[in-house]
């Protein structure tokens, strides 16, 4: 396949994956049509679309934002340029919650880009969740894949936890940006160039979301209630170290991916600054 070989002499990897998503995106066709007609020549419409899709990706475009969709806990969920593309590791996040005992009470997602997490928890525990978020794009995103799968996220515009009444939630998560802005420089040119800076960064240090969040949630939270963060590194526990119950969990390759803690049930806490 002449894509094959054109992204592997551009050292663009996987080669041969890439090759056949963009080829089935322009043929509009799923991978068995790929295999039984093999030896079809590819009419010249979709030769005009696959020799821009592989152009674009050649430039660095992500592959999810060409083809429009990337898989999310065995779900097809649409992304576009301007929200975060999910991650399968956040997929240990969605295990987690759904593993915690039930009824897990009221839930809401802070920042939800794509919808992956607020989408996936509503359809995995049918029942509502909250979707937060400041970008007009992430709730749109949100929105459509929230129908597309049937589930019920209720989507509000905020500047974090802003919009939420105060003690109304059991259950925050998040998977907040964390990358400190000195280390824009040392990220693969797909997400630097490409992915949305307000879901990457988060000052000079990596932590000021979870500075955010860490106070907002002691007044949102119900005494009793919980905090589940996505994070990239272990310092983050640090500003969570009055809560009860902290817990560090570590990906396959043992880099810490998660974050728990418990507020105080002393309803005195929420108001310590």
């Amino acid at each position: 396949m002449q894509g094959i070989k054109l992204l592997t002499d551009e050292k663009v990897d996987p080669p041969r994956l890439t090759a056949e998503l963009l080829l089935m995106h322009a043929l509009r066709k799923e991978r068995v049509f790929l295999f039984s007609h093999s030896g079809d020549p590819l009419p010249e419409l979709a030769w005009i679309h696959y020799g821009r899709y592989l152009h674009e990706r050649i430039g660095g475009k992500p592959v999810q934002y060409i083809i429009g969709k990337q898989e999310f806990y065995t779900r097809d969920f649409k992304v576009h340029p301007g929200v975060l593309i999910p991650r399968p590791e956040t997929e240990h996040l969605i295990q987690l919650i759904l593993n915690l005992p039930r009824p897990i009470g009221t839930i809401a997602d802070a920042g939800v880009g794509s919808g992956a997490i607020c989408v996936t928890l509503a359809a995995e525990l049918r029942q509502p969740v909250i979707g937060l978020d400041k970008s007009p794009i992430a709730l749109a995103t949100t929105r459509e894949n929230a129908t597309r799968h049937n589930a019920n996220v209720q989507l509000i515009q905020s500047d974090w936890l802003s919009a939420l009444r105060p003690n109304s939630l059991d259950l925050l998560v998040s998977n907040p940006p964390y990358i400190a802005e000195t280390d824009k420089p040392t990220l693969q040119r797909e997400v630097r160039d490409h992915e949305p800076e307000l879901a990457l960064f988060a000052g000079a240090d990596g932590l000021e979301a979870y500075r955010i969040l860490a106070q907002q949630a002691k007044e949102v939270l119900r005494p009793g209630g919980r905090i589940v963060l996505e994070i990239g590194a272990v310092s983050a526990r640090d500003l969570f170290s009055d809560w009860n119950d902290i817990e560090i969990q570590n990906d396959l390759s043992g880099r810490p991916c998660l974050l728990t803690a418990v507020l105080p049930q002393d309803p005195s806490f929420a108001r310590q600054k």
